[in-house]
């Protein structure tokens, strides 16, 4: 199947982006841990394939947009699979630990493992793995760096989270 790509400019750096005929299959920002340091060489660039996704982008970066409706087909083993499906289940603004994704998906005891699967998100920002942090309400590892990730959670308004989960004030 072919990939497409394009690169761009944004409030975190340069960020990449692929897709296949399906849905997305990578979003990467400029540095980010497990992601390429550049475009596979079968990949083609395709800017204008990549329009609606960067205007998504574009938006949410303003804060006019809260949920992404871009096709997904990111690759991953099932389990991967289903940790990043409930990372979108996790509405804008607000987060949630790796305990509470874990208990989410109907096993409590694999809170280290979902810990792995969201480091390994390629779809960065739209599948959010930025809003996961640790049960103390500590921002805990990021792919793309501490520093981006408070970017984004302050972009959506802060800690916000579930009452069962305290966040304590993290300084800036």
């Amino acid at each position: 199947m072919t990939v497409y790509w394009t690169d761009f400019a944004s409030p975190l750096g340069r960020l990449r982006v692929s897709a296949d005929d399906v849905g997305l299959t990578s979003l990467y920002m400029e540095a980010q841990r497990h992601g390429p340091t550049s475009p596979h060489p079968s990949w083609i660039r395709d800017d204008d394939r990549f329009i609606d996704v960067r205007r998504q982008l574009d938006l949410y970066f303003s804060g006019r947009l809260q949920v992404f409706d871009a096709p997904l087909n990111a690759a991953g083993t099932p389990f991967q699979r289903e940790v990043w499906a409930a990372l979108a289940t996790i509405p804008y603004g607000e987060v949630r630990s790796y305990q509470q994704i874990a208990e989410h998906i109907g096993r409590p005891g694999a809170s280290r493992a979902v810990g792995l699967a969201n480091g390994r998100n390629p779809i960065s920002i739209i599948v959010p793995c930025h809003r996961v942090i640790g049960a103390s309400g500590a921002l805990t590892g990021y792919g793309g760096g501490l520093e981006r990730k408070r970017m984004l959670l302050d972009l959506e308004g802060g800690l916000a989270s579930e009452p069962e989960l305290p966040i304590p004030a993290v300084a800036p």
